[in-house]
């Protein structure tokens, strides 16, 4: 069925030829350029496929031909045939002839059965393929193949043009890209003969085709017939090696993945035509490395590149492979990887992944551990070995206490570095409570391990830490100690007496006490006893003294070798006694002589104590002696009064004697003077110059005059 339909359309292609050429003179080339046969399941040695017909119109002396794939040849009497059994041929052959006196280039297409009915279709169409017209025209013209990478001299003759408008002053012209347009001048037609020629190497990947046209004029150039359009094909040779342009190529796969499972796919491209087989590219693996355990651990898809495991589940063992990372040297081939096709190639990374198929296990059932009372930090590092990627939560270890920490005095961290368990004591031990300790520790792993792997007896250790006893300080009972005492006690007075004892309960060692930090001096500390007593008067008032409370350290040293100390503080809040005479402010006042004003100055008291020893204050003015009455003291408030003037004074300066009297029991009474000064005041400037010669109080006027009378 297959050979007749070949015959079928090769002989209605031939009368198509005929027919459109029955009235035109020899053309030399083949009588047919183009053929269509369907794919047959394999083509058969010495089975003839087909018959070609080459004419040069000289004879065909020393006629050769050539067929673009080398599992076919064409035999001196124009029959293709297969040279061996072919099962796949790819898509188009092309066939070349040449004789003494002309060359030409038939093309092969092979269809399969679902094109088989467009086939006739094809044949038949008009200027679309072959260029043949249903009806006559004065041009003829056929699709001109033309190999790319042709080899000098040029131009080089690839075709021909025929037109019954043959006669004098008849010319042919050729327009179109590639001949009077950009690029200009690759192709050019003898505009008497019709010949073509190509002036230059032509390369399919930079245009596949070109697409002329021809037209007849005469001698002054005006259009006879056409234009008429003129298909230049180029034939792809090849000339581009398969390229692999998504590098660098890595993949993955877990360790124990069954056989067959894709590790990843690896791809390469080919600039040559994809419609041939100089595009066909098939994949081999050239080398892996290592070899071990097998040779062959992949294997890649020819067609598609998809690369896959082809060992057992048991071979891909992460842990026992000399190296967990293979490089494969990939190798692309195009031709569908015949030996002389052009190839490429790649380097492939795969890369073993882990996974949890191994506990961790410590490197012994038992770890011991020394440490000193009272100390904390890291105490020892448990080891344990783990088979499993140290990159990755399979390897990584978490440490757990399941017995023994009670008094959550222990903390147990993993070491990033080297996966050890790094024990720490986090609360100080006691040697008097326990000198012994004994942990269970136990250590899995961050990630999960797989099903039928469980963490054994090994993955479990015990840890036996002794504690060391030294020497601890005595310790105050309380500490911070706090009592309240009145400020001013009589010096001797006892203020407490402190208890501190020894924790170091088996060593019946004895304490004595001293004075640390006494910052004003005011106690002494009985070295046997602990008794504290004043040796100065306390007061409140001082400046060591803070919110009422004044702070002392004191020391407990035992006899012990070394000797330890502890340190405890006294909090001694002083209660307040009235022993602060109170204080006026101010005790300066400036006043104009003008008397606009007659209230002088509002005076002020203060008082060191603390209520009810301060206010309210009682003021008292002094006596005033002399005929008239100078002044008088008027009470604001509970802690101020005014000094109000009874007449103008002259410029000068004044002493008034005034007392304040605070509310303590007893009270206390400060006696003290006011420094009044009368300036001169114009514009609302105070002059007090003239006031410099001070005026005695009118208690020394009187004393002066009293004295001067006695004598």
């Amino acid at each position: 069925m297959q050979h007749k339909t070949q015959l079928a359309l090769s002989f209605l292609l031939s009368q198509v030829l005929l027919l459109a050429c029955a009235d035109l003179e020899c053309v030399p080339g083949f009588q047919q350029k183009a053929f269509y046969i369907e794919e047959p399941f394999q083509f058969t040695e010495d089975q003839p496929v087909l018959k070609l017909k080459f004419d040069d119109c000289k004879g065909n002396n020393k006629l050769t031909f050539e067929v673009s794939n080398p599992d076919f040849k064409v035999e001196h009497n124009g029959t293709l045939v297969a040279l061996k059994h072919i099962s796949e041929a790819g898509r188009t052959l092309f066939v070349h002839a040449q004789s003494e006196h002309a060359e030409d280039l038939a093309e092969i297409l092979i269809i399969d059965k679902k094109e088989k009915h467009g086939a006739l279709k094809e044949i038949l169409k008009t200027e679309n393929n072959l260029g043949f017209l249903r009806q006559k025209r004065a041009i003829l013209s056929s699709p001109v193949l033309v190999p790319e990478n042709q080899r000098g001299p040029f131009p080089k003759y690839i075709g021909k043009v025929v037109s019954r408008s043959v006669g004098e002053g008849v010319r042919f012209r050729l327009s179109g890209k590639g001949a009077d347009e950009d690029p200009k001048g690759i192709f050019k037609i003898n505009e008497i003969t019709g010949d073509i020629s190509v002036t230059q190497v032509l390369d399919r990947e930079a245009a596949a085709s070109y697409e002329l046209e021809v037209e007849i004029t005469d001698v002054n150039g005006k259009i006879i017939d056409g234009p008429v359009r003129l298909e230049v094909l180029v034939i792809d040779q090849n000339d581009n090696k398969p390229l692999f342009k998504d590098g660098p190529y890595v993949g993955h796969v877990m360790e124990g993945s069954p056989t067959g499972t894709t590790v990843m796919r690896i791809t390469a491209v080919d600039g040559d035509d994809a419609n041939t087989d100089n595009a066909l590219i098939r994949y081999d693996i050239l080398k892996q490395t290592p070899d071990k355990p097998s040779p062959n651990m992949f294997f890649i898809d020819p067609e598609k590149g998809d690369i896959v495991t082809v060992v057992s589940s048991a071979l891909l063992d992460r842990e026992t492979m000399e190296t967990p990372q293979y490089e494969l040297v990939i190798e692309a081939k195009d031709l569908g990887g015949h030996d002389v096709g052009l190839s490429g190639t790649a380097t492939a990374t795969i890369v073993i992944d882990d996974k949890n198929d191994h506990a961790p296990e410590f490197t012994k059932k038992e770890f011991l551990a020394t440490v000193k009372e009272g100390i904390t930090g890291v105490i020892v590092n448990l080891t344990i070995r783990d088979q499993d990627d140290p990159a990755t939560g399979a390897w990584r270890a978490v440490y757990t206490i399941i017995n023994g920490n009670a008094g959550q005095s222990f903390e147990i961290h993993t070491n990033p570095q080297n996966n050890e368990g790094m024990l720490s004591v986090v609360k100080p031990l006691d040697y008097e409570i326990s000198a012994f300790h004994r942990l269970m520790i136990k250590v899995e792993n961050e990630d999960p391990l797989v099903p039928d792997i469980v963490y054994g007896p090994s993955s479990t250790a015990t840890v036996q830490i002794t504690v060391e006893d030294v020497n601890e300080g005595p310790i105050f009972h309380p500490n911070p100690m706090r009592v309240t005492k009145l400020e001013n006690i009589p010096i001797g007075s006892k203020v407490l007496t402190v208890n501190a004892t020894d924790p170091d309960t088996l060593q019946h060692q004895t304490i004595r006490y001293s004075i640390y930090k006494d910052p004003a001096g005011w106690l002494e500390i009985s070295p046997t006893n602990g008794t504290i007593i004043t040796t100065a008067p306390l007061d409140r008032e001082s400046v060591h003294v803070q919110n009422d409370t004044y702070t002392a350290l004191f020391l407990a040293i035992d006899n012990g070798h070394p000797p330890a100390t502890g340190t405890g503080t006294l909090y001694i809040t002083l209660g307040d006694v009235n022993d602060n005479v109170p204080s006026l402010y101010p005790t300066l006042a400036k006043v104009c002589d003008d008397g606009k004003d007659l209230r002088i100055v509002v005076l002020g008291a203060t008082d060191k104590d603390l209520p009810p020893n301060t206010d309210p204050f009682t003021f008292e003015l002094s006596k005033q002696t002399g005929p008239e009455k100078m002044w008088r003291l008027a009470t604001l408030n509970d802690t101020h009064a005014q000094i109000i003037l009874l007449q103008n004074l002259q410029k000068a300066n004044y002493n008034i004697p005034i007392s304040v009297t605070d509310s303590g029991n007893p009270p206390l009474t400060n006696n003290t003077e006011l420094k009044l000064q009368v300036c001169a005041c114009r514009k609302s400037k105070m002059d007090c110059s003239a006031t410099d010669a001070l005026h005695i109080s009118m208690t020394l006027i009187f004393l002066s005059l009293f004295s001067l009378l006695c004598l």
